[in-house]
Parts: C-alpha cells; sequence; structure tokens
C-alpha cells in the first residue's frame, strides 16, 4: 500500500511540473530572417567579390501578435553600407503595403526606423544596393536586430551564408578600368564593348587559364601516341604482304574519311554503351591520338617514298638487310624532311581540342562557352583565340624556318670558305652547324678530284690538284 501512494505522488508531481512548464511563457520571435542574397558582380563570372559594390537583399517574416518598428541589419567587420541606397517593400500575401521609413548607415550596419509599424505576418524585403563586403572574402552572414512596436528589442538570427572572393589584384584591376573614362569611352561602343571588352579580356585570362593548360595537356599527351601509331602504320602501308597493307589503308581511309566530331561522339557516347568506362580527359587524350595517327601515317609514307631508290640500293650491296636499311639510312633522312608538315599537323591538332567541349571536357573552348553565357558577352570567345594565338603563331614561324633551312640545304647553299680560311676548317663548321660530313666537303670545294692540303713529312712537297 505504501507503494502504491508514493507511485501515486510521483505521478501528481510530474503532472504538475508539465503544467507549470505549459503554463510558463515563451519569447516568440516577432520577425525571422527567411534568406539573404547578394547579386554577382564578377566581371564574367557568376561570383560575389568582397569590397566591390554589390546588391544585398535580405527578407524576413513578422510573425505572432507583434509589429515591428526598426530593423537594423549588421555585416561582419570590414562590410561598408556607406552611399549606399536602400528600397523596402512590405507584403501582406501578394498585397503591397505602403511604409514610409528612415534609413541611416554607420558603417557595417544598417538600420531602417518605420513610419507605422510593419503588421504581423507581412513580409519585409530590404534590396540595399551599392553595398559592399569584406575585402578578405569568405561566407558572410547577416545579422542585427530589431525593436517591436512595444519598444522591445530583439536580436536577429543570423541568415544564410553568402560565399564571397576575396579582392585580389586582378579584381582591383577591373574595379580601376570600369572607373577609367577611357575605358567606359571604349565601352560604350557596341562592337567594342561586346567584342573587345577590357574588363573581361582581363578577367578571361585568369578564367581559361586552367581549361587552356587542360588543352595542351591533352595534344601533348595524345601526339607521341599518334606518331608511334602512324609511323606504325605508314610502314604496314609499305610492306609488301597484302593483308598488312589492307589493314593499313583500311584504317587510314576511314580515319581521314570521317570527321573528327563524329569520332569524338562515336567514342564518348558510345563506349559507355557497351560497358566501356574511360574518363573525359583520357578518352579525349585516345581519340585525339588516334585521328592524328592517320593523317602522319601518310606524312611519314611519303617522306619515306621522297628518298631515292639508289639508297635502298647502295645499302643492298653492302650487306644490310631491308629493316637495317630503312631505320639506319632511310627514317633518319625522313625525319628530317617530314618535320616541318609534322609541325603543322600538330598545330591542327591543338585547334582541333576545341570538339572536345561538345562532350563535356572541361578545355578552353568549354570555359570560354560559360564565360560567355555567364557574361552575355563576347569577349571570352576573343580571350580563347588569344590563347590558341599564343601556341600557334610561334610553331607556324619555326615551321617557315626549317622549310627555308631544309630547301637552302638541297639546294646546296651555304656559306662558302673566303680567302684565307683553311678549307678543313671551313668543313669544321659547316659540320658543327649541322651538315653532314659529305655536304661539308662538297660546299666548301673539297669534291672528287680536290686532294686536302698536306704535307710530307720529310722533303715531301704539298699535294697538289
Amino acid at each position: 500500500m505504501a507503494r502504491l501512494l508514493a507511485a501515486f505522488a510521483v505521478a501528481l508531481a510530474c503532472v504538475a511540473g508539465m503544467g507549470v512548464a505549459f503554463a510558463a511563457p515563451t519569447e516568440a520571435f516577432a520577425l525571422s530572417t527567411n534568406k539573404a542574397t547578394a547579386r554577382p558582380n564578377e566581371d564574367g563570372g557568376d561570383g560575389v567579390i568582397g569590397g566591390i559594390e554589390t546588391r544585398l537583399t535580405w527578407e524576413g517574416t513578422v510573425g505572432g501578435d507583434e509589429e515591428v518598428s526598426s530593423v537594423t541589419l549588421e555585416l561582419a567587420d570590414g562590410g561598408n553600407f556607406d552611399g549606399s541606397t536602400t528600397r523596402v517593400t512590405v507584403l501582406d500575401g501578394l498585397t503591397r503595403i505602403d511604409i514610409d521609413s528612415e534609413v541611416s548607415t554607420d558603417g557595417n550596419l544598417l538600420k531602417v526606423k518605420f513610419a507605422d509599424p510593419i503588421p504581423a505576418n507581412s513580409l519585409l524585403r530590404i534590396v540595399v544596393e551599392g553595398m559592399t563586403f569584406p575585402a578578405a572574402g569568405g561566407e558572410q552572414v547577416v545579422s542585427g536586430s530589431y525593436e517591436t512596436s512595444g519598444g522591445e528589442s530583439h536580436a536577429l538570427d543570423d541568415s544564410n551564408a553568402i560565399d564571397t572572393i576575396s579582392n585580389t589584384p586582378l579584381q582591383q584591376a577591373v574595379a580601376w578600368l570600369d572607373a577609367n573614362p577611357a575605358v567606359q569611352a571604349w565601352n560604350s561602343n557596341r562592337f567594342l564593348g561586346m567584342f573587345l571588352k577590357p574588363q573581361l579580356i582581363l578577367t578571361s585570362l585568369s578564367s581559361l587559364f586552367p581549361g587552356w593548360v587542360l588543352c595542351l595537356g591533352i595534344v601533348c599527351a595524345a601526339y607521341p601516341f599518334a606518331i608511334l601509331l602512324g609511323l606504325a602504320f605508314s610502314l604496314m602501308k609499305l610492306s609488301r604482304h597484302k593483308i598488312v597493307r589492307a589493314i593499313a589503308i583500311t584504317y587510314i581511309n576511314l580515319l581521314r574519311g570521317t570527321p573528327l566530331f563524329l569520332q569524338i561522339y562515336i567514342a564518348f557516347f558510345g563506349l559507355p554503351m557497351v560497358g566501356i568506362n574511360i574518363s573525359n580527359n583520357l578518352l579525349g587524350i585516345c581519340v585525339m591520338a588516334i585521328n592524328s595517327s592517320a593523317y602522319l601515317a601518310e606524312i611519314f609514307r611519303a617522306g619515306i617514298q621522297s628518298i631515292p631508290q639508289g639508297q635502298y640500293e647502295a645499302a643492298a650491296s653492302i650487306g644490310m638487310s631491308r629493316m637495317q636499311t630503312m631505320f639506319s639510312i632511310i627514317l633518319p633522312q625522313t625525319v628530317r624532311r617530314v618535320i616541318p608538315t609534322v609541325t603543322s599537323d600538330f598545330i591542327t591538332s591543338y585547334k582541333d581540342t576545341s570538339l572536345l567541349s561538345s562532350v563535356g571536357v572541361m578545355e578552353l573552348m568549354m570555359f570560354a562557352k560559360n564565360a560567355t553565357s555567364v557574361s552575355g558577352n563576347i569577349t571570352p570567345y576573343v580571350t580563347a583565340a588569344i590563347f590558341y594565338l599564343i601556341i600557334t603563331l610561334p610553331l607556324i614561324k619555326v615551321v617557315g624556318i626549317i622549310e627555308r633551312r631544309i630547301e637552302r640545304s638541297e639546294r646546296g647553299a651555304g656559306p662558302r670558305p673566303v680567302a684565307g680560311q683553311d678549307a678543313g676548317s671551313a668543313t669544321d663548321e659547316l659540320e658543327a652547324a649541322g651538315a653532314s660530313h659529305a655536304e661539308a666537303i662538297e660546299r666548301t670545294g673539297l669534291g672528287a678530284g680536290t686532294l686536302e692540303p698536306a704535307f710530307a713529312e720529310e722533303g715531301g712537297v704539298a699535294d697538289v690538284r
């Protein structure tokens, strides 16, 4: 019986405690924060940069039976509301309520005082144009406080974090260009502002750089494999065996006869359908290598066949096999002759990497496409052209120099020994410059029928012509 009474007493105590808890008044917040957003201010991007003017939009809901008489928004140290303009909107459902307000700013504080309290269950939106977040960047939250019509002050709950970018020297340079009158006059021209906007060129050089690096990486990784494949198929096409020749001819004609764009689509969409999944970058390297190998095969084949037949016969006369002749005599001369054409093909392959952007490879053109869609300006594409020209123009110049030197060498043109210069030293100079010994002898005049001057050791006379 005593135990039952004790249990009953405990139950009564619990019920009494719950009643007290429910009866106790709880604090009800009259204004709750819904969200805070900032307009992107990155020229050519979608980021929010600290230290540069942007637009902040803050929204909150008035709840309960309270009315709000003033709201204070606060940024982290380094943020600034001074010089900004503020627009206040109050909505009751879909109906707009006209309420006069007075705005004051003090550094990172902005206070909005309402002439009439904002009624309960209404939406408050504060739009601040021309404010700045801290230049250091990072995740920024909007905090603050508010006052009710009864004079009570409460803290606002923090807003969601707004990710901001630190104000780098690049962004400072862009801000200087924005304020420069000459740049403003340049951009006022419809054509110049759309295709050659200085601020976008500057930011695009930075944002497109990773895509350019990947573009170079793909072609530099693919081309060595393309050279090996091309050389192998060129030798197969010159083979004496019909089946080997047929395989090489089929491979070369199929790849040269179909567009690279089609080959990319077959590889990127066809292979996954049969269960072969390869990363986009690696698959891009493979496609570029296979496509280039077909063109290189024809380049090497033409170079091999340009070597005079007499060299094959001379090699055979001294007992060299066909394989020894090819790798010791023919191919070294072929490489020298095809260098200009191979370099031109490398330039073509480098530019063709832009087609990989159609299948999601994040190379140069994909970065330019994204920047253009964000900015609504064609300047990122022009900047991409600058990146391509950085590589292609020097290589075109190199090809021209190599072609002229090969042409001079084949004509026998070059420096001749001057009066008083020893013919042997002139020959040595030519050999050091890259000429073969036979070429050096011919170009210095020491050909057949001419003997180098030599003296007998004792009482001899010089050998003469």
